[in-house]
């Protein structure tokens, strides 16, 4: 870039030692942890259990039976060791319908746990549907912890003592709700648990996390059972089926990936009520601890501003993105016509974002999805070396000058890529550079240096200067 004077040189100097460049490659790692279950019938307080366990407030509670519908792995801690916690739906042994379906999860979730934490409700006592499960635990032949729930004061610890009856060894009575005796709950956990890994920090940042984001009922959850190989998670035709997100570690070509099936994002937070509501808040949480979001969009309609709502989401959070237009075993020539024309008038922002053709129900083109998100995550962790992106920079100045402004032209002194995931670039100037002009920059830095699947962001740093050419006191 330009030379510039030599108060501009130390004024950039200045500036670059103020900015936080990270270049340092962290290890993506898997780490294999013991696995909790809890399981129980419905509306014992399994989530509120959940919830005090990892220590903060993730699972969905609603005072309704069958929130949870899913196996939902959060991650936990405890006196410094680390484990997941699964979270299950309500177990009961006479459900149909959507409800075995549940239960079916939960008998799962049972069958890959090391240890299993049966929650009965201390104050309604061993139910039927209690002793049913606990003759299915007993038989597992995975370490069991009998959980009674809601004993709030010692009156409570005396009647849970009947629990002895369900033949799992001592209840050991707690209050999820107010965590009376949790911690001690926990070290019995411990106890039963396999020896974890000590919990670091910064060490691993372990399997890239992947977030599957659309509408309700566009067939995330069809996906993540598609690319698992088996049923992970529920499929129903009713809309609304997955309200919390869901974790699965998924091995697609020898990689590891962490998938995460969220709720629907419906078109107006605030109509929702809820467990609606607080599933829509765990969808945003799940996508800031993502990498890369797949959007899935129902390719078979025309596209919708909740579409358009939920990728302008995925850009402002910085994420990666890979467009899934699903359901293209239901796609005939006239849709194909007119969806070309809907991405090509709706989505004219975001030409930069990759997009595969799948069906999430026939397989079509799975194979597609994998190197369409490594593509992405390159793009999103690529990093321009600065005498690259000056050089290319001069050039292009030289080519086609920033707009007078002012009556005078302003002048790009330095430019350097600030930081990557999501990448920033960040141009020192002598004077306002028009959003028209740094697009075109954004543009010409994708032409150039690719960033297919990622989002980039460029930045001013303005000089003003003083008269006399003294350079302004920061």
């Amino acid at each position: 870039m330009t030379t510039g004077e030599y108060d501009d040189a130390g004024w950039i100097e200045a500036e670059l030692a103020d900015m936080e460049i990270s270049t340092d490659e962290e290890e993506h790692e898997a780490v294999a942890l013991p696995v909790l279950a809890v399981v129980g019938r419905p509306n014992v307080g399994k989530s509120t259990l959940v919830n005090r366990i990892i220590g903060r407030r993730e699972a969905v509670v609603e005072d309704v039976p069958g929130v949870t519908r899913d196996r939902v792995t959060y991650d936990a801690t405890w006196r410094g060791r680390r484990f997941t916690v699964v979270d299950t739906g309500g177990w009961d042994p006479d459900a149909t319908g959507m409800n075995l379906r549940i239960a079916e999860q939960a008998q799962i979730a049972v069958e890959l746990a090391d240890v299993i934490l049966f929650v009965v409700d201390a104050v309604v006592g061993a139910t039927d549907a209690d002793e049913i499960v606990g003759g299915v635990l007993r038989s597992s032949g995975k370490p069991v912890i009998l959980a009674a729930n809601k004993v709030d004061n010692q009156q409570m610890e005396l009647e849970a003592t009947s629990l002895w009856s369900l033949g799992l060894g001592e209840p050991y009575p707690v209050s999820a709700l107010h965590g009376r005796s949790s911690g001690d709950l926990l070290d019995v956990v411990l106890e039963a648990l396999p020896e974890t890994p000590k919990q670091t920090f910064g060490e691993a940042k372990g399997p890239h996390r992947v977030a599957l984001l659309g509408k309700p009922n566009v067939g995330k959850s069809s996906l993540l059972n598609k690319l698992a190989g088996e049923e992970r998670v529920l499929v129903d035709p009713m809309a609304g089926t997955t309200r919390d997100p869901v974790d699965e570690l998924i091995d697609l070509g020898g990689t590891t990936w962490r998938f995460v099936d969220t709720a629907g994002i419906r078109r107006r937070d605030r109509e929702l009520q809820g467990a609606d509501f607080y599933a829509a808040m765990r969808t945003r949480a799940a996508l800031e601890k993502a990498e890369v979001a797949i959007v899935l969009i129902d390719a078979s309609e025309p596209l919708t501003e909740q579409d358009l709502r939920i990728i302008g989401l995925v850009i402002e959070s910085g994420r990666a993105m890979v467009v899934a237009f699903n359901k293209w075993d239901l796609v005939d020539e006239d849709r194909r016509y007119y969806l070309e024309r809907e991405i090509d008038r709706q989505l004219v922002r975001t030409p930069w974002a990759l997009r595969v053709n799948i069906s999430a129900k026939t397989g079509r083109h799975m194979d597609r999805l994998v190197p369409a998100i490594e593509k992405a995550l390159d793009s999103w962790s690529t990093r321009v070396p600065t005498a690259r992106l000056n050089a290319f920079l001069t050039e292009l100045v030289q080519q086609t000058p920033p707009p007078v402004r002012g009556g005078k032209q302003p002048k790009i002194l330095f430019a350097t890529q600030a930081s990557t995931e999501p990448p920033k670039f960040v141009l020192f100037t002598s004077g306002w550079l028009e959003d028209t002009y740094r697009r075109f920059i954004e543009r010409r830095i994708r032409e150039e240096f690719g960033f297919a699947g990622s989002p980039i962001e460029v930045t001013m740093k303005i000089r003003e200067k003083r008269k006399g050419g003294q350079a302004p006191k920061k």
